[in-house]
C-alpha cells in the first residue's frame, strides 16, 4: 500500500475567500498511480476550512456572505483579549469559530484512479482570517 503526502503551500488574498483546489486534488491523484484508495484533504490551520459544494461564483460568495453572517465581528468574544502566549490581542474570534463551522478536513475514495466525486462538487480551501501564507495537506492511501 503506498501512502503519499503532499504540502500545497498557497497565498491568499483576502480576508474571506473560497479557493477551488479541486483540480490540484485529481492532479495530485493522478500523479500518485494509486488505482483503489482514498485521497484525504486537510487544512493546517485553525482559521480556514475546507468544504465541498457547487463550484459557482455566486454561491462562493453567499457561502462567504452567510459565514460572516451566521458569524457576525462586532459581537463582545471572549477569545478578543491579550494573549500572552503571543505578545498581543487577540481579534480573530470570528474567523476561529467560521472554521469550525466548516471542518478542516475532505475525504473521498479513488476508484480506477480518479476520485469518486458528483460532477458539480468542488474541493474549496476556505480562508478566513487573510491575506495570509497557507498550506493544506493531500494524502492519498492506496494501490
Amino acid at each position: 500500500m503506498k501512502s503519499i503526502i503532499t504540502r500545497v503551500t498557497i497565498n491568499t488574498c483576502h480576508e474571506t475567500e473560497l479557493i477551488n483546489i479541486t483540480d490540484k486534488v485529481h492532479s495530485e491523484v493522478k500523479k500518485s498511480g494509486v488505482l483503489s484508495g482514498t485521497v484525504f484533504v486537510m487544512s493546517l490551520h485553525t482559521t480556514t476550512g475546507l468544504t465541498v459544494n457547487e463550484g459557482l461564483p455566486d454561491l462562493e460568495a453567499d457561502i462567504a456572505n452567510y459565514l460572516q453572517r451566521l458569524v457576525p465581528e462586532n459581537y463582545p468574544y471572549r477569545h478578543a483579549r491579550f494573549l500572552h502566549s503571543d505578545g498581543q490581542m487577540a481579534i480573530n474570534a470570528p474567523s476561529h469559530l467560521r472554521g469550525a463551522l466548516l471542518g478542516f478536513e475532505a475525504f473521498f475514495p479513488i476508484e480506477h484512479g480518479v476520485i469518486v466525486c458528483g460532477g458539480r462538487q468542488t474541493i474549496y480551501f476556505v480562508e478566513l482570517d487573510g491575506p495570509q501564507e497557507r498550506t493544506y495537506l493531500i494524502q492519498i492511501l492506496g494501490e
